[in-house]
This record gives structure tokens, sequence and C-alpha cells, in this order.
């Protein structure tokens, strides 16, 4: 099912660019600016078996993205100064930032040197377990399980299910079919449960992860005092919000927050809701954000920034940097707001 989506998006970005109607959508729905999201920023991995390979994009993308708005006499700017625009209605020159969530070593490795180049600002999004090298990144942790078998069991809706994974295909099957079940959990210790339980049939130790790929403390305060760099919050765990009590969402916003502030010695005023979808993140967490003082947050609905963005600062959109999708072509069809406006159907803002 994923990669049947992932054709269709794929063809409906060749679509726009090859017919020229991202040209025509341009004026309509390009709006006032982009916030763009990434994750990982690093060279291609030699392996065939990546179902995260999403969450990544090389460092020449980046680059080409960056000349691509450099080009467009884009202001490529911070988050506080997407608020400042927002807020005092400022919208004489489009603008376009940065966003990596997670908090992952490469971010400094790869996607500072880049941005370097063009003098341009990021964001990157912690969250504080992973930076204490306690945190869980399941999905890893999955990858990692399913990698090792050539066949893996799950108790998939009471039922054992047995997933063939002799190939990358069929990996990559089991692992779509395995996080859609993970995700779909009533709550956040069922999810690490069975994480866990798979871990140790299959003998992945999921303890380094975090510690193999997210920054540490030392290392963040070392990245943050570079001037290009803001640092959010991403809560402590990475949880799925929605899921949670008000008080245990409320506590993952506002400890989160305190513990990167009392790190790092810095205000943290921007936040990123994990997972970010509409099944994380809905208006009650819009509100939660708000109450625990942030300026911003970021979800990750797809869309570009409107003037009535301002309405909405904690549930602002944003344009995925999609792994899957590392064309040069298509950066004109995504800055010109028409694959994010055919995906919302021609809606400009989804806060509900």
């Amino acid at each position: 099912m994923k990669l049947l989506r992932n054709t269709v998006i794929r063809v409906g970005l060749e679509a726009l660019y090859f017919s020229g109607a991202h040209f025509l959508l341009r004026p309509i729905f390009a709006g006032v600016g982009a916030i763009f999201m990434l994750h990982h920023v690093r060279p291609r991995r030699d392996v065939e078996f990546q179902p995260n390979h999403h969450l990544e994009v090389e460092p020449e993308f980046l680059r080409a993205m960056l000349a691509h708005l450099r080009a467009l006499d884009v202001d490529i700017v911070t988050m506080d100064e997407v608020h400042q625009r927002l807020q005092e209605r400022n919208f004489a020159r489009r603008f376009a930032c940065f966003t990596l969530d997670d908090g992952y070593r490469d971010n400094r490795d790869y996607a500072l040197p880049v941005m370097r180049e063009f003098g341009a600002p990021l964001t990157v999004y912690v969250t504080s377990d992973f930076a204490e090298g306690t945190g869980r990144l399941w999905w890893v942790a999955l990858e990692k399980a399913i990698a090792k078998a050539s066949s893996i069991e799950a108790p998939i809706g009471g039922v054992k299910i047995r997933f063939d994974a002799s190939t990358p295909a069929a990996k990559q099957a089991a692992f779509d079919r395995m996080h859609d079940w993970l995700r779909a959990l009533p709550t956040e210790h069922d999810m690490q449960r069975e994480i866990s339980a798979l871990c140790t049939r299959y003998d992945v130790d999921e303890t380094p992860i975090a510690r193999d790929l997210c920054m540490s403390w030392e290392e963040l305060k070392a990245f943050a005092d570079d001037p290009l760099v803001t640092i959010g919050a991403h809560t402590i765990t990475h949880c799925n919000l929605a899921r949670q009590s008000e008080e245990t969402a409320s506590f993952e916003l506002a400890t989160g927050r305190a513990r990167i502030e009392a790190k790092l010695q810095r205000p943290v005023l921007h936040l990123a809701y994990p997972y970010g979808d509409r099944i994380a993140a809905g208006r009650r967490e819009f509100k939660l954000a708000k109450a625990a003082g942030f300026k911003t947050a970021v979800t990750t609905r797809p869309g570009m920034i409107f003037p009535e963005s301002a309405d909405h600062m904690t549930a602002l959109q944003r344009v995925s940097l999609n792994g899957n999708y590392q064309d040069a072509r298509i950066l004109p069809v995504l800055t010109s707001g028409a694959a994010t406006a055919m995906w919302n159907g021609f809606r400009r803002i989804d806060a509900a």
C-alpha cells in the first residue's frame, strides 16, 4: 500500500512538473512562505532494505533546494522570524524556514555545513530522552529486527502472524504492516512493550540506538552555539501526544522544554509535535502547546504558510523534503504550493 502511495505521489509530482500546472497554481497556493521539514541529512546508505529512507535526504538535495530558493530571491529565516512576520503581517517578501526533527547527529555533520554555504539558519527540534541517550527510536529498532530476520512474527489483533522477510521487498511489506500495527496500538506502553519483545526475540539491542544516532547534551551545547542554529522542543519521549491524558501531554510539553533549557542554558520557544499528523496532534494539542508558552508549533500536515496562518501559530503546516522524492525537477513544484494544495483538496489551512 505504501509503495502504491509513493508511486502515486511521484507520478503526481512529475505530472505537475511536466504539465507546467505548478506555474499556474503558484500565485494562488505559494502563500507567503514555507516551513520545510527534514529529519536526517546524510549520504545514502549502501543497503537494499531502507524502510525509513523517507526520513533522510542527501546533502546534495538539500544544497539544490537552498540554491533554488536563493535563485527565487526567497528569504531563508529563523523560526523567530517566521513568528515575527506572521505576527506583524509582514509579507513584503516570501520566506522559507528549515526545520529538522529529533536531534540527529547528522544534522550537525552534514546539514549544518550545507546551510553554512548559504548563510541559511536552521531549527532542530530535540527530543530530550534522545539527547539523554535513554530514548527509544522504535522505528529504527523495527528496521533492525526485520533486517536480521528471514521471517518475523507479531501478535497482530491477538493473532500471531508470521511475515516473510526473505527478500528486501518482503521485508518492506513486513515493515509497513508492522509499523502501522505498532502506531495503532492503544497506548505508548503497548507499543514499547511490543517493540521490546520483538527486539528480544530477534536479538536486537535497543539501548545504543539513541546514543548512536542522536546528539548528546554536550554535542548539542556546541551545536547550539552556532549562530545559524535554533533549538526547539520535541517532547521528552517522542510520544503520540493525542493518545496521552491531558496531564501527561502537558508534562511532555513543559518538561521536555524545561530540560532542554536547563541543559543548554537558552530559551526554547518553538515546538514540533512528534509524528505531527492528524492522529498525533489536533486542537487539544494546539491549545496545550500555546498554554505551555510556545511561540510556534509545527505539525507534519502538508501545506504552505499563508497570512491566515497567523491565527494558528501552534498548528503550522510544513512541506516535507522526503527521501523518496529527491529529484531537482520537483523543487519548483514544492515551492509553488501546488503539490500540497492538491493533497489538501485545495484548502489553504488545515488546523482542525
